[in-house]
């Protein structure tokens, strides 16, 4: 059959022609396979010297090319930095914030149309895999805008003359190890990631992506995935870990899940500060600028959403107590010490349970008060001085279950230009049994609440660094407490009758109203704040200045049962001296009896 088939003499002709054509073509990629390498080596290190003005250099151990298939395989990349230019340009101050060095074990380039290339002056490649990655970056602020005078074409106005377009359709990073260095603070930072993947989808550039700003790097998404980073705080104090963190490009937006903050187990031995718990199932950044925080570290985004988590705080039993001014805890102060330009329009927080707790030597007990499935809105988080010029107030919005119990809703402002810090805060809690409170009570002020019902609590404030005005009112019924004392030898807590009996009798204000469909008692607040007084025990002193009074116990009352204290207390010296006498005495007369005694039997 096959001699048939060659019978005339255009078929032997025909045959020779298309084998003499495969011999040229694979002889050809022979020759371009075996050749190509040292020519592509240095038009790739010329590259690179020309586009980065010789502050990157690149080498590599191999390259191959694959004619046939259009493949490019090229190993053991390096790409370094010359540090005599870097050295240079700093001088000059023109030196980039941002540094980087990588190593990368194999770059695989795939199906890149070479005919193509060839004929249509198009770069058409269907996927570039990245293998084994290690990238080495720090940052150090050198400069807040960029510094090099650019050429204002676009990159298709540059590449337009030798290309009509670039298309690449998915570039991978597998197994990427990248390593962060931040110079910008006091001290060294360092971030590593181990488990990261990057993917880019639908590089292209040509006459309509050039203007196309829902793309960045011209690809249509750029996906980072971040799995199980694990570091400790720069004072070694905490320990966190993150499940999983994922950014695109596309959307904007940053999905961290599974975060933990925990403290060292011997943290009260190392620290005189509070202790930190935090657990969060979700944290959402929407809008983020990232190009933007990559250069000059500012964080700009539209909302910030947190979501089912908690948050323990603890304070530290051997803090000792210092003259120095906590301002820096109050919000409107602490956000300047994150020293970076930040944008945040909203942050919206959901479903997390809040607690503070603390330790009572008196008591030898832990006590501490819940705000279970808070929910928060704060609005113009920002430290941008644009943004401050047009809106200088910080809002939130909080509501949560105070001890599980009961509604408890606040509405807080911060002006973020205020030399003083100036806030105010508004709110109220409903209805509750009042012996909910003795998770508290108990061991903070050794106080059993054994009745009583809230009826309502309302509170209106405004305040600054020196002193807290408002308004306080507490609406209760059926108020009744047992005052407690330790009982050595149980090891427990025990009631003092006669002083609990005192104070319900004459101390205690068993309702407010008084009387039912009375006027209610409200009172005015004027607090001046020690400096040493963080944040949220001013607002708490600066209520129960409120409360007190409320319940009878104002500050002549105070006055009244300190002097009957210190009175008993005396009354109680006295009577021990008295007591001891009366021993001695009787002793006395024992003694005299029985040598009297002794002396008649003589």
């Amino acid at each position: 059959m096959a001699l048939k088939i060659l019978k005339h003499k255009w078929h032997k002709v025909t045959l020779i022609c298309f084998a003499i054509f495969l011999v040229l073509l694979f002889g050809a990629a022979f020759f371009l396979n075996r050749h190509w390498s040292p020519i592509f080596s240095d038009k790739i290190k010329s590259a690179v010297l020309t586009s980065t003005d010789s502050l990157y250099n690149v080498d590599f151990s191999a390259a191959e090319l694959n004619v046939l298939e259009g493949k490019i395989v090229i190993y053991n990349i390096d790409l370094k930095i010359d540090t005599d230019v870097y050295n240079r340009l700093k001088k000059q101050h023109l030196a980039p914030n941002n540094l980087t060095t990588v190593h990368l074990k194999r770059l695989v380039l795939s199906h890149i149309h070479p005919f193509k290339l060839y004929f249509q002056h198009k770069l058409d490649i269907d996927r570039i895999i990245f293998t084994s990655p290690e990238i080495h970056t720090s940052y150090q602020l050198n400069h807040t805008k960029d510094t090099v005078n650019k050429d204002n074409r676009t990159t298709w106005q540059k590449i337009s003359k030798s290309l009509k377009y670039i298309h690449v359709g998915d570039i991978f990073f597998n197994d990427v190890k990248f390593k962060y260095d931040d110079y910008s603070g006091n001290k060294l930072v360092i971030s590593e990631l181990k488990e990261l993947n990057l993917q880019a989808n639908e590089l292209l550039i040509d006459s309509l992506t050039q203007t196309d700003t829902s793309r960045m790097l011209f690809c249509k998404d750029i996906v980072a995935d971040v799995y199980n980073y694990k570091g400790k705080t720069m004072n070694g104090l905490y320990s966190y870990t993150i499940n999983r963190l994922n950014f695109s490009t596309h959307t904007s937006q940053l999905n961290v899940e599974g975060v933990t903050l925990k403290p060292v187990a011997n943290f009260f031995n190392k620290s005189t500060k509070e202790r930190f718990t935090v657990k969060l199932d979700s944290i959402q950044l929407n809008h983020f600028d990232f190009i933007t925080y990559h250069k000059y570290r500012s964080v700009s985004a539209s909302s910030l959403v947190v979501a089912n988590g908690s948050l323990d705080v603890f304070a530290n039993p051997n803090g000792v107590k210092t003259t120095n001014d906590k301002i820096k805890s109050f919000p409107n102060v602490a956000i300047y010490l994150l020293k970076t330009d930040l944008k945040i329009d909203s942050i919206r927080i959901r479903n997390l349970d809040v607690s503070y707790g603390e330790y009572n030597k008196k008591s030898d007990q832990n006590g501490a008060i819940t705000f279970n499935h808070t929910n928060a809105e704060f609005l113009n988080l920002t430290t941008n001085q644009a943004t401050r010029q047009r809106n200088n107030w910080l809002k939130a919005h909080v509501t949560s279950r105070f001890m599980d119990r009961a509604k408890f809703e606040t509405d807080l402002t911060f002006n973020l230009t205020d030399k003083d810090a100036a806030y105010t805060y508004k709110g109220s809690l409903t209805p509750m049994d009042l012996g909910a409170l003795n998770g508290a009570t108990v061991p903070f002020a050794m106080v059993k609440i054994t009745s009583g019902t809230l009826k309502g609590f309302n509170f209106d404030f405004k305040a600054d660094r020196k002193a807290s005005v408002g308004k306080v009112t507490i609406l209760y019924n059926d108020l009744k407490v047992k005052l407690l004392k330790n009982d050595t030898v149980n090891q427990k807590l025990k009631g003092k009758l006669f002083a609990s009996m005192f104070a319900n009798i004459f101390i205690l204000k068993h309702n407010n109203p008084d009387d039912p469909g009375g006027i209610p008692r409200s009172f005015n607040v004027n607090f001046k704040r020690p400096v040493d007084f963080p944040f949220f025990k001013t607002i708490w002193h600066s209520l129960l200045l409120g409360i007190k009074p409320a319940v009878g116990y104002d500050e002549k009352t105070q006055k009244a049962v300190k002097a009957r204290m210190a009175k008993g207390e005396i009354d109680k010296k006295n009577r021990k001296i008295k007591k001891q006498i009366r021993q001695r005495k009787r002793a006395e007369r024992k003694l005299k009896k029985e040598r009297e005694k002794a002396a008649k039997h003589k």
